[in-house]
């Protein structure tokens, strides 16, 4: 469990348009390792986003390198980059982006044939608890159902690496806590590495390791000893 997963090494990013350069990301530094949880919090604007994409390969560095699973993906050309993001990263965003016309369980097969390992998207979907529901298109769906489903579509891929992009900003507090439990129970379970950027501090309390981030860069990097289960956070 003491092994680096992820490592950021002094990574900087620089937008440039014209003339114009927009410093998104500096002097960043971390490591994250295999199998827990990250929270990386920060107010909007703070750079998470930038960080996340980059981390998940859709975007790429100015300088620096970053190692997930001792490989430099910041070196990966087009093609290595696009087999990262298809068998080794998962992806869990704030709104969704289901595919209107098909059902649960056909968004789930979709992401399913993307991967090398990937697992039953009946079953994963059951772990979930949506089995009832995998013949219903997304607009039957409530916002909880919704991300479930994308959820156990990041999950279906049987990636190393979850990411999720502020995963219950469109949420409920109920809602919000039972998809935080999932994630939670995920990594548990299946040994997984799980990034949660969030501008709400009281995720952090879920997390094995916490990352601050303000104006572009690292404010702390802290593993943190004590872990709260999702059940008794409050916000």
């Amino acid at each position: 469990m003491s092994e680096d997963f992820i490592r950021f090494e002094n990574v900087k990013k620089v937008y440039r348009t014209g003339e114009v350069e927009l410093t998104a990301l500096h002097d960043v530094s971390f490591s994250v390792a295999r199998g827990e949880i990250c929270v990386i919090v920060g107010e909007s604007g703070a750079g998470k986003t930038t960080l996340l994409n980059i981390l998940g390969g859709m975007d790429s560095l100015t300088e620096g390198r970053i190692l997930v699973n001792g490989e430099e993906i910041s070196a990966f050309d087009e093609r290595r980059l696009t087999e990262y993001r298809r068998h080794d990263v998962g992806f869990v965003f704030q709104f969704y982006n289901l595919i209107p016309n098909l059902t649960a369980l056909e968004n789930v097969e979709l992401a399913a044939r993307l991967g090398r390992d990937a697992l039953p998207a009946a079953e994963v979907l059951a772990q979930v608890g949506l089995h009832e529901r995998e013949e219903n298109f997304p607009a039957q769906l409530s916002g909880g159902e919704q991300q479930r489903v994308a959820i156990a579509r990041a999950l279906a891929k049987n990636p190393k690496l979850l990411l999720c992009d502020e995963p219950t900003g469109a949420l409920d507090y109920e809602t919000g806590k039972l998809i935080l439990k999932l994630l939670q129970d995920c990594c548990r379970e299946k040994g997984m590495t799980v990034v949660i950027i969030t501008h709400n501090k009281a995720l952090c309390a879920m997390a094995d390791r916490v990352v601050r981030v303000k104006s572009g860069t690292i404010v702390s990097a802290e593993k943190q000893s004590v872990v709260t289960p999702v059940e008794e956070l409050e916000w």
